[in-house]
């Protein structure tokens, strides 16, 4: 293992301020962050270090994923500021899974020439560091990458399981919201603002008498939003809306069609119609 960078002392700011780094944190679930994972603690002890060796910081970066958001932006914005930052050699991380989600990104941080401190580890890996270390450091890369693959289908697993109980197992259609059931599992249940919106777009396109572009004039004069940024739907959700069979009470989950518990926006009488509708002129546009 190698050894970590001894403390400089306060008088060689000469050569303190040669030392420019980055340092990245994240956390991807909320077990994660209740095990003290929490970006705080990992700041913390990044900037800690960093005092404590003389290592001026940069920059910080930090990703938050959860299900709803698994890109790792900050991520690539990282790398980007690596390769076009010539004096920054250094990035300071906790450790070896908080850096790493797959064997790309170890290829990717590995191709830039940056000595790595994995600080709870106890690590300093660089281009000069034994091969010895760096095999060391490959085995945990690939248990992290393990740890993940198999966080992920667990989630899948689990995910499958709620659309089996008739439960919607993902975020929300315009329509509806995630509530928290009485069996301690979150549900969809009927939005009181958007939901009566929905119904009557689909009664409206039902009767023929609209083109999509008419209707989503219509429906954002109503006032149909997205619930999130409150901006007025486009044409093309208002198109995947009148498409999404999880209106009439089913759903269909990895191909497979399932009764749900929610409660319907529209009869499938309603739902049938529509889509000869929406049949009919995509036919006629061919």
């Amino acid at each position: 293992m190698a050894r970590p960078r001894k403390a400089k002392s306060a008088t060689n700011t000469r050569a303190a301020d040669r030392v420019r780094a980055v340092l990245y944190a994240r956390v991807s679930t909320p077990e994660q962050e209740r095990e003290g994972f929490s970006i705080p603690s990992q700041l913390k002890l990044l900037r800690d270090y960093a005092a404590t060796n003389g290592i001026r910081i940069e920059g910080e970066y930090i990703d938050v994923e959860t299900a709803k958001r698994t890109g790792r932006t900050n991520f690539d914005e990282m790398i980007r500021f690596l390769k076009r930052s010539g004096p920054v050699k250094t990035l300071l991380v906790e450790k070896t899974d908080r850096l790493y989600r797959n064997i790309r990104d170890w290829v990717t941080i590995d191709g830039l020439g940056v000595e790595i401190h994995l600080v709870k580890e106890n690590t300093i890996l660089s281009d000069g560091s034994r091969s010895s270390e760096k095999f060391m450091h490959g085995i945990k890369v690939l248990m992290a990458k393990n740890y993940i693959d198999n966080l992920s289908e667990e989630t899948r697993k689990g995910m499958l399981e709620k659309a089996q109980q008739g439960i919607w197992p993902s975020f929300a259609p315009i329509g509806y919201l995630n509530v928290m059931g009485t069996n301690g599992k979150k549900i969809i249940t009927v939005d009181p603002d958007l939901g009566p919106l929905v119904s009557r777009a689909f009664e409206w396109f039902s009767t023929g008498s609209y083109s999509l572009k008419e209707l989503a004039a219509k429906v954002r004069k109503e006032g149909l939003v997205y619930r999130k940024s409150g901006k007025p739907i486009g044409v093309s959700t208002l198109h995947a809306i009148l498409r999404n069979r999880i209106y009439t009470g089913a759903f269909e989950w990895l191909g497979k069609l399932y009764n749900g518990n929610h409660d319907a926006l529209v009869t499938n009488d309603v739902w049938d119609n529509v889509q000869e509708v929406l049949d009919g002129r995509s036919a006629s546009n061919v």
